[in-house]
């Protein structure tokens, strides 16, 4: 299995880093004051942003197969986690790796299982009873 196209896929990876990185400025004092919450909201927000980039990367696609949005899942995935490498090993917000994965790299692996299982559910044939 391979990614259909990857100008697009590489694309779409780079707003699946930017779109969330960017709204987590608007909601930064949440995080002092609730952590918990703000955590969720950023949940959500992962979500939000993988679905309609998952149907613009799949536009041209009759039955997206689950396959290739594993690959598109961890192909994204990757690039959050190299986006966010410099900011938060080196940069003004400087974590250990065992800090940053548990608060927020984890939280990219939102992007392929909601990828996988949402290609197999939306496309998933009807069976006859």
């Amino acid at each position: 299995m391979s990614l259909t196209h990857w100008k697009r896929a590489l694309a779409l990876g780079f707003l699946s880093w930017l779109l969330p990185f960017l709204f987590s400025f608007l909601v930064f004092p949440l995080k002092k004051t609730n952590a918990p919450l703000f955590s969720t909201v950023m949940y959500l927000v992962l979500i939000l942003v993988a679905a309609p980039l998952r149907d613009r990367y799949f536009r041209d696609s009759a039955a997206p197969r689950a396959g290739e949005a594993a690959l598109l899942g961890f192909l994204w995935l990757a690039i959050n986690l190299a986006m966010d490498y410099p900011m938060f090993a080196y940069g003004p917000m400087k974590m250990t790796a065992g800090r940053y994965y548990s608060e927020i790299g984890a939280a990219y692996l939102l992007y392929p299982v909601f990828l996988i299982l949402s290609v197999r559910t939306a496309f998933r044939r009807p069976q006859a009873i």
